[in-house]
């Protein structure tokens, strides 16, 4: 039943209040008509006896506290959806703002999703190709995980999100269907065009949904607009069995947004003025991938954020550690000395990557591989911190090739520009790399796999390449 009250109580902020309201249910879709009336949407946000608090999308300039009219529509928010949505661009609540006119709605789904039983969920397995050496090599991304990038203020973390976007695919299934949820929050208008110029140049944009909520426009749309790529996702994933990738950015302006939120209402703060909900609301958001029984589909996600002052230990990147499995962490010393992407190897980490590489997923020798660049690369940062104090000179022969090793592992391997790398690829160079040591530094790798893909010989002289060369010795003149 809906229920239609007349006049408000209190009007704070984007927040409108009433009293003596009953049989009305939390986040509760609300009309609300004006003196001239134009209506504008609200949902309930607050209720606390008879007391109501309602968060009104469009502002709650020019409302009136005797002559406005509150219509319950006694449901949730909901998105209309179908398969038509992809190739769509739409706000941070779901309208399109393509030109293209409405989505043929084949059903409507509650944007916070439905609970999901854990039984029913499948353990993540097999990998998505994102093209980027540091990322398919180091930290694989697997279907139905949640993995953020950790950046910060200045970092390329936008460019990051568009060349995953273009590049993503599935790891070789030709009967399986893949597309990609956008979903950006609290970006300029500069940031929001680059990002759909991007996909349309690249002709990727008619396997992308897009949700773009500019800085702006009202922070309940920041605050809905993960939300909907979300719901998106899911039903494209469990209603028609497509494999999505949702890449949301920046989780840090919806962050600042639910801290504002809460300071409307007159909450109590947590850390650094965030609610002390601010986990349990992150987990809503990220505890929608994974991969059911039901479905032959899964949900991926890529969130990405900004660090405050790049300190890892800030409320937002801290609570979305312990949430997610494992995170990308772009390194501000390698973007200052040009390095792209400048993805930094030993802070990242997939905790779900074993399970999703190796024999029948990518190659058998991939584990062997990331094992021992990791090793030799903590040797590069011990030798790096030796050096500082005694002088380069002074280092002895082993920790001279483990500092040469990382100028040309950062040169070659996590620098790689815009190209698109096969995961081939990106092993083979990684060996390639490994091979410039002799055989007995490489200690975390078994002998069988070390006679397969060793070659000291063909990496003789690499100190000495440029780019270009080494390149061309791998085969890869295109780069």
């Amino acid at each position: 039943m809906n229920l239609q009250y007349i006049g408000l109580k209190e009007i704070n902020g984007p927040l409108i209040f009433l009293d003596n309201v009953k049989g009305i249910g939390f986040e509760e879709v609300v009309e609300i008509r004006l003196d001239n009336g134009t209506v504008r949407h609200g949902r309930v946000v607050e209720i606390n006896g008879d007391l109501v608090a309602i968060l009104v999308f469009e502002g709650t300039r020019d409302l009136s506290l005797t002559n406005t009219v509150i219509k319950f529509k006694g449901k949730p928010m909901e998105m209309g959806l179908s398969k038509n949505v992809l190739g769509r661009v739409f706000n941070g609540i779901g309208n399109p703002i393509d030109n293209l006119g409405p989505v043929y709605v084949d059903e409507y789904k509650d944007i916070n999703g439905e609970p999901l039983n854990p039984v029913s969920r499948l353990y993540p397995k097999n990998y998505i190709n994102t093209g980027i050496s540091s990322i398919d090599g180091l930290t694989t991304l697997i279907r139905g995980q949640k993995l953020p990038i950790f950046s910060g203020s200045g970092m390329p973390h936008n460019d990051l999100a568009v060349q995953i976007v273009k590049q993503a695919k599935l790891s070789g299934e030709k009967n399986e269907k893949f597309a990609i949820v956008f979903a950006a929050m609290g970006v300029t208008n500069d940031v929001a065009n680059y990002f759909r110029r991007s996909f349309e140049e690249a002709g990727v944009l008619d396997n992308v949904v897009m949700f773009l909520n500019l800085s702006n426009d009202p922070i309940i749309e920041r605050l809905l607009t993960p939300r909907c790529a979300l719901t998106t996702a899911e039903y494209l994933a469990y209603k028609h069995d497509m494999h999505i990738l949702v890449v949301m950015t920046d989780i840090t302006a919806y962050c600042e947004a639910l801290r504002e939120f809460s300071s409307s209402k007159g909450e109590i703060p947590g850390r650094k003025g965030y609610p002390g909900y601010l986990y349990s609301d992150l987990a809503s958001l990220f505890e929608r991938a994974g991969i059911i029984k039901t479905a032959k589909g899964s949900v991926t996600q890529i969130p990405i954020l900004t660090m405050p002052n790049d300190d890892i230990t800030h409320p937002i990147p801290d609570l979305t550690g312990y949430i997610t499995e494992g995170q990308i962490v772009l390194d501000r010393d390698l973007h200052q000395q040009g390095i792209y992407p400048p993805i930094g190897v030993l802070p990242s980490l997939s905790r779900l990557m074993k399970d999703g590489i190796g024999a029948g997923y990518t190659r058998d020798d991939h584990q062997a591989l990331m094992n021992q660049i990791f090793a030799s690369y903590a040797r590069v940062m011990d030798a790096r911190s030796l050096a500082s104090v005694i002088g380069e000179d002074e280092l002895s022969p082993a920790d001279k090739s483990y500092i040469q090793f990382g100028k040309q592992f950062e040169k070659h391997f996590i620098s790689q520009g815009y190209v698109n790398r096969e995961i081939k690829d990106t092993l083979d160079l990684g060996w390639k790399l490994l091979s410039i040591f002799p055989r007995e530094e490489l200690d975390r790798t078994d002998e069988l796999i070390l006679e397969e893909h060793y070659n000291h010989d063909a990496a003789v002289g690499a100190f000495e390449l440029d780019k270009k060369s080494f390149i061309k010795e791998l085969n890869k003149e295109e780069i």
